[in-house]
């Protein structure tokens, strides 16, 4: 991570869950919040396929498009790591992620500190950059022309991480 973020990489990321997680093969999930129609079914196919071939996906799992793919996942038995935009401090863990807690296939990793309470857009894309650095290859759901992904996207191919699109 430190390679591809360079003097942006947190100094520090905050763990719930398995950190072994980190080592596996990791798909990047993004997508921008406004999704059509054939966009949001490729993607709930996509993480269908993930889940049966137990790959590992990493996301902040918080646009809509990501939530519904989350919730598809957390059926799966593949492990999953889920970067909120804000700190673990405090932070109640949802009850459908806890059986993944308890049976070691989940990791929530936060790169924020106790200051930073509340989700934000700036923390978003700084998780967005975190994610993607951490991942082995990044699953574009949906790019808004001239949004926060497809700023994102210049990042990737700086950095050689192959994006996948759907189609």
């Amino acid at each position: 991570m430190h390679e591809r973020l360079g003097s942006r990489a947190p100094a520090t990321l905050h763990l719930l869950g398995d950190p072994g997680l980190l080592g596996l093969p990791k798909t990047a999930l993004c997508s921008s919040v406004h999704c059509p129609g054939v966009a949001i079914n490729a993607a709930y196919d996509q993480a269908a396929r993930w889940r049966d071939a137990g790959r590992c996906v990493i996301s902040g799992f918080h646009s809509p498009m990501e939530e519904e793919c989350l919730r598809i996942l957390l059926r799966g038995p593949q492990p999953l790591i889920i970067c909120p935009a804000r700190s673990l401090e405090n932070m109640r863990v949802p009850r459908d992620w806890r059986e993944s807690l308890r049976g070691g296939r989940l990791l929530v990793l936060s790169a924020f500190g106790l200051s930073d309470k509340r989700a934000t857009a700036e923390l978003a894309a700084r998780r967005n950059e975190v994610v993607v650095a951490l991942a082995d290859e990044v699953w574009m759901a949906h790019i808004t022309p001239g949004g926060a992904m497809s700023r994102l996207v210049g990042s990737l191919a700086a950095w050689g991480v192959p994006v996948c699109l759907p189609g």
